[in-house]
């Protein structure tokens, strides 16, 4: 099988879209079987090749100055390769132009194509509808939304939605082709451990602090104002408290997290980490790994946390909360900062270090690449066949539970 990725949404460095990319051309060179081509945008042209796996960058420009995301604008170079490469199947990861795009060419070159509905975009700009326009622009944008989504997804061969509660929402609204394909993690890597102190000491982390992870993009959707505020507010609240914050990303909100750091020395910031093992590391080091986003369509560092024997806290009504094998019971309700600040400190009451070992064990046992891959190349030759599967219980379920944000995140 001849398999082609299509995204703008990847960034060279870190991000979700990135890691499962690199982790589906590691599962192409250990069986060897299959060929892979992911072409993305990037700062010139180029091709890369090594066995089976080709890496192949459209020169584009930058969103704007901060952004590490490009926009392919360049379609006739794009038009050239998918008539070189004729894959069997072509998987696009963008809900904008270039998913239009790819399924017109798609379409006289007799190829089927699928899309990974890798964002929940609608809920990522609500709020910004209702703060800027009241509640009857946000209802126009939530309309407008739905429609757009369902004139796009319905004509991909399949749509891949990597949440359960998500792909049953899509499918309440009418979205039939939408599949659910819950994401992975490199189990050999990503292990329990010992806290890595020397990983502490080499970030200038004391030994006794009580240590917060966030690892993800530095950005308003990702709801990263909250956390810096809920820091502030721990070490308002606790005279001599030992709370430190290590931020691992990078994003429009770069100079928000400098300027709160230039005045908080507790605050450890690096821009990214390409390592895995050093990730792994970070993981190791955290007493608890916070998730503040409430438009994630899945969460992949809420896995690995866990995967490390770290526990997880985020918001409750969201999509991440699948994946989470213990400690929901202490997520805040609401999206506010002494609501989130409240749950870390009941998070302290509890022996971290058990907790953590259990969601390891759960997690490892229950996601590993090697099946969601083997899951979405049963999708890809049902999608070449033409194909539609029938969707499986759990989306059913949580057809019945379909408000995927709860009003009051909002």
């Amino acid at each position: 099988m001849k398999i082609c990725d299509i995204t703008q949404f990847y960034s060279p460095r870190s991000g979700g879209v990135k890691r499962y990319l690199s982790e589906k051309q590691d599962y192409i060179r250990r069986f060897g079987k299959d060929e892979h081509f992911l072409i993305v945008p990037g700062e010139k042209d180029s091709h890369y090749s090594e066995q089976l796996v080709h890496i192949i960058t459209i020169k584009s420009p930058r969103l704007d100055k901060t952004s590490r995301y490009r926009a392919m604008l360049n379609l006739q170079a794009l038009s050239l390769l998918l008539e070189q490469i004729k894959p069997d199947i072509i998987e696009v990861g963008d809900p904008y132009q270039l998913a239009w795009f790819v399924l017109r060419k798609a379409k006289r070159l007799k190829i089927p194509v699928i899309g990974f509905y890798h964002s929940h975009f609608p809920e990522a700009y609500l709020r910004t509808f209702s703060r800027y326009g009241g509640r009857l622009l946000e209802q126009m944008f939530r309309s407008f939304s739905k429609s757009y989504i369902l004139e796009l997804f319905s004509k991909f061969k399949l749509t891949i939605v990597p949440s359960y509660k998500l792909c049953g929402l899509l499918r309440s609204w009418g979205l039939a082709n939408s599949v659910p394909l819950p994401l992975g993690v490199d189990t050999d890597i990503f292990c329990p451990g010992p806290k890595d102190e020397s990983w502490r000491e080499h970030l200038g982390i004391p030994s006794d602090a009580f240590l917060l992870l966030y690892v993800g993009r530095l950005s308003k959707e990702k709801n990263l104002v909250l956390l810096l505020e809920t820091f502030r507010c721990l070490l308002e609240e606790k005279a001599g408290s030992n709370y430190w914050l290590l931020i691992v990303g990078d994003g429009p909100l770069r100079s928000l997290v400098l300027e709160v750091k230039r005045r908080n020395q507790r605050i450890t910031w690096i821009p990214y980490i390409d390592s895995k093992y050093d990730l792994c590391r970070s993981y190791r080091c955290a007493d608890l790994f916070v998730h503040p986003g409430i438009v994630e369509t899945f969460g992949l560092v809420t896995i690995e946390s866990q995967s490390c024997g770290c526990p997880v806290i985020g918001i409750q009504g969201t999509n991440m909360e699948e994946q989470i094998e213990g400690g929901l019971e202490y997520w805040p309700k609401k999206n506010c900062p002494k609501a989130f600040a409240a749950a870390i400190k009941a998070f302290q009451a509890i022996d971290l270090r058990k907790l953590g070992l259990e969601l390891s064990r759960k997690t490892r046992e229950k996601y590993g690449w090697p099946q969601v891959f083997d899951k979405l190349w049963g999708y890809y030759q049902k999608a070449i066949d033409g194909e539609i599967p029938e969707p499986e219980k759990p989306s059913i379920i949580e057809c019945l539970q379909s408000q995927v944000v709860d009003e009051s995140h909002h």
